[in-house]
């Protein structure tokens, strides 16, 4: 009996996963960028950091929406959130592996540091980035199933 979990699958969903974190990372990098350097002296941080989310959330949709194409993933529903999983993992060691090391700060002065109400954005839009791949899929079958009918 062969197995429906092939390695080939998983490892397009593990590229895939590279792929839309790299594209979603330098969207929210140039977001960020000019988050800080213009708008948060005119507006203040929360108002930046909530102004910025539906940038972010066009950037997701279309990264994934992009990737999953480009990859010709398959639909199945564990491999879109193997994708979207990876990414998801890859994201969090960038933001905090790395981004918080260069501004020379500890997890816990950054959870400190954080407005509450951005933050829970924040913490939306990153389940948002790690399921949106399987929310592709579901429109994909059903596009599929209606051009089919």
């Amino acid at each position: 009996m062969a197995s429906r979990f092939n390695l080939g699958s998983y490892g397009s969903a593990l590229k895939a996963g590279l792929f839309y974190f790299l594209i979603v990372f330098a969207a929210g990098f140039t977001f960020g960028t000019i988050r800080v350097l213009w708008v948060v002296p005119r507006v203040g941080t929360r108002v930046a950091e909530l102004m910025e989310m539906p940038l972010m959330l066009v950037a997701i949709v279309c990264a994934a929406y992009w990737v999953i194409r480009r990859s010709a993933l398959p639909s199945l529903l564990w491999v879109r959130l193997a994708m979207g999983l990876t990414a998801l993992g890859l994201l969090l060691f960038a933001d905090f592996g790395v981004v918080l090391q260069l501004q020379g700060l500890s997890i816990d002065d950054y959870f400190r540091s954080r407005d509450p109400v951005s933050s829970t954005v924040y913490y939306v839009m990153l389940l948002v980035f790690a399921v949106m791949p399987c929310f592709i899929a579901r429109s994909e079958i059903n596009r599929q199933q209606a051009s089919s009918s």
